[in-house]
């Protein structure tokens, strides 16, 4: 008998991600915008910016992921402030409505055959996630809600991981013991609070460009 009776997941990056690249991305806002084709090496300039600023300790202190607002005003600065808006006028606003647009995530090959058998194995199943919007609509959309106990988010509590509280939540949510529960992620400085909370974790390396993510080594834990 397996010592778990829950799992949490993580959301971006270990079980959903934009699809395609930034690039590409960038390149649809500014369709949309009716905007003529950009320059791809200026698009690629971009998007390497918006990369190496979005992870930094200036950034992370924003606060982005703590209401929908912070999330909308720090990621469309950060757009701009990469050059965005120089490409084109507006193209930062454009960028960040196609992110958090639910038909712009994908699942990873392996998340739903995961999910699927956690739930026919008898797990409670949730997910934790640092998130400035709503993610639930990309979870409906790509079939994964029906095998997800609780979904919770930090701008509904206005605390971000690693505080224990956002795990504990959903532990309480889920109606199961901490120690009885595994989280699942791919970022050590944040997945790895649950164990404060009192929870095993099982930390993920980045995923590939393409294949499946790896999600199978969590049934191997159950």
């Amino acid at each position: 008998m397996s010592q778990f009776e829950a799992v949490l997941f993580d959301a971006g990056d270990t079980l959903i991600r934009l699809s395609g690249s930034g690039e590409k991305l960038l390149h649809r806002a500014a369709a949309n915008l009716g905007v003529d084709p950009l320059d791809p090496e200026k698009v690629a300039h971009v998007w390497r910016r918006v990369l190496d600023r979005s992870s930094t300790a200036d950034e992370l202190a924003k606060g982005r992921d703590l209401s929908n607002t912070r999330h909308r005003d720090v990621w469309i600065a950060l757009y701009n402030a990469a050059g965005c808006e120089r490409l084109a006028p507006g193209l930062g606003e454009e960028l960040y409505e196609l992110t958090v647009d639910a038909g712009s995530w994908e699942a990873f090959p392996d998340t739903l055959p995961t999910l699927k058998a956690l739930r026919d194995r008898g797990l409670r199943v949730g997910v934790v996630s640092d998130t400035g919007f709503d993610l639930r609509p990309a979870m409906d959309l790509l079939g994964l809600s029906p095998f997800l106990n609780t979904v919770v988010m930090s701008f509904q509590y206005g605390v971000c991981k690693p505080a224990a509280t956002v795990f504990l939540t959903a532990c309480d949510q889920l109606q199961v013991h901490p120690e009885r529960t595994l989280m699942v992620g791919d970022n050590p400085l944040t997945d790895s609070g649950a164990v404060a909370a009192g929870m095993y974790v099982f930390l993920l390396p980045p995923p590939a460009k393409t294949g499946p993510r790896g999600l199978g080594h969590v049934l191997s834990l159950i």
